[in-house]
């Protein structure tokens, strides 16, 4: 769509008189000003946004900051620990968690079951890690201005480098007919990437409980309010550039779940506005440990929270349950269910996510360029 067309769309939208302006990245380099309710219609339209509105230095047009090239591993250093990790992934106790996180009305990041999806899912965190000492290992709750859904941060600090490795998902759901009033189970969009990124760090955590630890520190983020216009994760991500912190590589997992055609399963490896040497790496992976190929796809401009890694000057990588094309038409809907799910295929994902932290946290990062 372009952005004349755009809008004139959003002139078309009935806005409440009291809603405010936001400040919308569109495209890289191309902002809107909308109303918090004309998010709807966008997200209707297959629109996808960043909402810069809290960081006035970030919707210039010249905010493009340059992403750093790493020299990612070429081949696979960590076989047998990450084989013998994907064979003690728990199928049912990812399908419990789904079922348990998608029993709430909605996880959508305004409303009070968000908040209280979020203390669940805190909750779990702190069970699976609580044997970790905090010198070795924390749990986060950042806090975000305007919302009660908090964003989850875990980090196992690294033994030898400041570099940080980040897995993120985002942990909201939102119906986009009427958010604040339908159901939003979200099983696929995003249950399925939380749970599958939540299964990967109880694995982890048995690493650290043996007396390992990484070399470099690795970081698993679950956003709030990534439906909103990536809110959480650019909150995060915004105060790590501002603080200097060096992160080496994000990977996002966003609705690892559904499988259109059981014949023709696939994993979706997203191509644009990613990092093109860090997909490599997640590419060889998946070749690695994985029982199904990948495909290159497309999503468009921020379709997901790597874009708020990018956005900052992070390197950043995305999988998906497939190629888009093929992807869970059901999501934003009450039909967001896990019955229309496959466990199998999320096992797939976690172990993308295992071989991704346990060889990148024990890399030694150099930049290319």
């Amino acid at each position: 769509m372009k952005l004349s067309q755009l809008l004139l769309c959003l002139t078309l939208v009935h806005a409440f008189p009291t809603d405010p302006l936001r400040v919308l990245e569109v495209e890289e380099g191309s902002y809107i000003q909308a109303r918090e309710s004309d998010k709807l219609s966008l997200l209707r339209r297959g629109v996808k946004f960043i909402d810069v509105t809290s960081f006035p230095l970030l919707s210039k047009e010249d905010s493009k900051v340059d992403v750093p090239i790493y020299n990612y591993p070429k081949e696979i250093n960590n076989t047998e620990t990450i084989r013998s990790l994907s064979a003690q992934i728990d199928k049912q106790a990812m399908y419990d968690n789904l079922v348990h996180f998608t029993s709430f009305f909605s996880r959508y990041y305004k409303s009070a079951s968000g908040y209280e999806s979020a203390l669940w899912l805190d909750q779990k965190i702190f069970n699976l890690t609580r044997e970790i000492p905090p010198e070795i290992l924390t749990v986060e709750r950042y806090n975000h201005d305007g919302w009660n859904q908090f964003t989850i941060i875990v980090s196992a600090k690294g033994a030898q480098s400041e570099d940080v490795v980040v897995l993120g998902s985002h942990q909201d759901s939102m119906n986009i007919i009427f958010p604040s009033m339908l159901p939003a189970p979200g099983a696929d969009d995003n249950g399925s990437g939380t749970v599958t990124n939540l299964e990967a760090l109880r694995l982890f955590v048995t690493l650290l409980a043996q007396g390992q630890r990484p070399k470099n520190t690795v970081e698993f983020h679950f956003y709030s309010a990534e439906e909103g216009g990536l809110l959480g994760s650019l909150d995060v991500f915004t105060s790590y550039a501002e603080k200097g912190r060096k992160v080496t590589a994000m990977l996002q997992q966003d609705m690892t779940g559904y499988v259109q055609d059981p014949t023709n399963e696939h994993i979706g490896v997203i191509t644009d506005h990613t990092t093109p040497q860090l997909t490599d790496f997640i590419k060889l992976i998946i070749e690695s440990y994985l029982n199904i190929p990948y495909r290159e796809s497309e999503c468009g401009y921020a379709c997901s929270d790597h874009s708020s890694a990018s956005k900052n000057g992070f390197p950043a990588a995305f999988v998906i349950e497939s190629e888009i094309s093929m992807n869970n038409r059901y999501i934003h809907t009450t039909m967001d269910t896990i019955d229309r799910l496959s466990l199998d295929h999320m096992v797939e994902h976690v172990k993308i996510a295992l071989g991704y932290v346990i060889e990148l946290g024990n890399w030694k990062f150099t930049l290319t360029q």
